[in-house]
């Protein structure tokens, strides 16, 4: 057998782009030793790496390190979507850091080389082929978040919540890795379409006490990375204790991440019969329990971690419909993994969207902060808090968020396709909960405050009153305009996470 390989460097040129990125941040920051220089090379790497990515995959599938028919790599349509969606989200967060390192509140250097290195291992992970490399670019995305959770200078909440990120994510990959090698040790195969087809053909190795121990110990470990309830009481302590742009990061890149390998796994390697009933059972936990404690919170960036395991939930739910024969038919699985990616990327433009609005309103280098001190900020900056309202109302899934609007029928009809009529029903019930609390704060930004007090007198710029660094505006304006332009053509995203 011919065991040297050709190499596709086409394929890989996204990767090749997002590791130069970082390379380059690294040098760049050792030579020159200038912040604006390091953030230039940085964001340019972004944006090139997005674009790249865009051209590879618009062309027909590409696949390399093939053994056979089994390839660790393949670059086809969703594959370029989530690359382009991960390197646009890195450089805005990116432009969201900028007041905080200006301020010298962390290392540019060291924060944008880390930023960089999580977004390879975002770009990578929607290509993976195997358990491998998708373990492994999966933690490539995480791995630096540890760092960059706890890097603020000074600051005892990020410690702690690095902390707290570093030990669940141990658990959590160490879980994964435990899955992997049930499944390598059933089948005899690492590939994510050759487990498929293993356990499709042999029904017998279905029903295997170690094959079922495998499926529930991959899917729980996947499952902790996208904070999915019961494993989710590490995000709202570890969003509430970062640097909100980090909080940004988590919320949308790192979340994305973790649902791209979740739907690899149940998509093409798992049996839906096993998986399609705990998926069912995650997604009605998850969008239940987040939207109720949502309802409870009083500390912004803690609502927005609630807000954001309630989404994982909707996400999810498309998947619980494989729980049922009539949504295990390849036209409703098919648009069950359509409706799960379409959704993710809806959700992760509006939550950088929401995410920008609150980093535009409240001082430079400062956390989330309270719902009180964003109260009638929109009398002070009526276009940021109206571009942060857009997005919330997004969020809830109510018009003019078309895009939020959009990405909750798409789950509903997936659902009616499949079968799961109560699930769909489960997702109504829970979005008019979610409601209360969005409808809440976007109603605290009218609202009139009683004393000017200190949080009214900050809010919005810096320690002295400076005005906001414009590139956190741009951000906001760009994802507020990106949110709209989704909500207006959302079957370009559709055909997209259907290829």
């Amino acid at each position: 057998m011919n065991v040297v390989q050709s190499v596709d460097s086409v394929a890989l040129l996204p990767a090749y782009l997002a590791a130069g990125t970082a390379v380059l941040v690294l040098i760049t920051d050792l030579l020159v030793a200038r912040p604006r220089a390091t953030i230039a090379v940085a964001a340019l790497g972004a944006l090139g790496t997005a674009v790249g990515s865009a051209l590879v995959g618009a062309g027909a599938e590409r696949r390399t390190f093939c053994v056979g028919a089994d390839c660790s790599w393949i670059f086809g349509g969703r594959a370029a979507l989530v690359a382009v969606v991960v390197a646009l989200l890195t450089l805005g967060v990116l432009g969201l850091s900028v007041p905080a390192l200006r301020a010298g509140r962390s290392p540019v250097g060291e924060y944008a080389f880390l930023l960089a290195c999580s977004m390879t291992g975002g770009v990578v992970l929607g290509a993976a082929g195997d358990l491998i490399t998708l373990i492994v670019a999966l933690e490539t995305l995480t791995l630096p978040l540890y760092v960059l959770v706890g890097l603020r200078r000074g600051s005892l909440a990020s410690a702690e919540a690095a902390v707290t990120f570093f030990v669940v994510s141990v658990v959590a990959t160490t879980l994964t890795l435990l899955g992997a090698a049930l499944l390598y040790a059933v089948t005899g195969g690492l590939h994510l379409d050759r487990l498929g087809a293993l356990l499709a053909e042999q029904p017998e190795l279905r029903d295997l006490p170690l094959t079922t121990a495998a499926v529930a110990v991959l899917l729980v470990g996947l499952a902790f990375k996208v904070a999915a309830v019961p494993f989710h009481a590490w995000a709202p302590a570890t969003y509430d204790g970062a640097p909100l742009p980090v909080a940004a990061y988590l919320s949308t890149a790192s979340k994305l991440g973790g649902l791209v390998a979740l739907l690899a796994v149940v998509q093409r390697a798992l049996p839906a019969d096993q998986t399609g009933p705990v998926l069912a059972l995650l997604a009605v936990l998850t969008m239940t329990v987040g939207n109720l404690v949502a309802l409870r919170q009083r500390r912004t960036v803690r609502l927005l971690a609630w807000s954001s395991v309630a989404q994982a939930g909707y996400i999810l739910a498309p998947l619980g419909a494989l729980a049922l024969a009539a949504g295990r038919t390849d036209e409703a699985r098919s648009a069950a993994y359509a409706a799960a990616v379409a959704y993710a990327v809806f959700f992760v433009v509006l939550e950088l969207a929401a995410f920008a609005g609150v980093t535009a309103l409240r001082p430079a280098g400062a956390d989330g902060g309270t719902l009180d001190d964003l109260r009638g900020a929109a009398r002070r900056h009526p276009w940021r808090a109206g571009a942060f309202g857009l997005a919330l109302v997004g969020l809830a899934g109510l018009p003019p968020g078309l895009a939020g609007l959009f990405a909750k029928v798409t789950v509903v009809r997936a659902l009616l396709d499949g079968g799961a009529a109560w699930l769909a029903l489960v997702v109504a019930l829970n979005a008019v909960i979610g409601l209360a609390y969005y409808l809440r704060v976007t109603a605290a930004l009218w609202a009139p405050t009683t004393t000017p007090g200190p949080a009214a007198a900050l809010a919005g710029g810096g320690a002295s009153g400076v005005p906001m660094v414009g590139v956190v505006a741009v951000v906001l304006a760009v994802a507020t305009v990106a949110a709209v332009v989704l909500g207006v053509a959302p079957q370009l995203v559709l055909d997209l996470a259907g290829r």
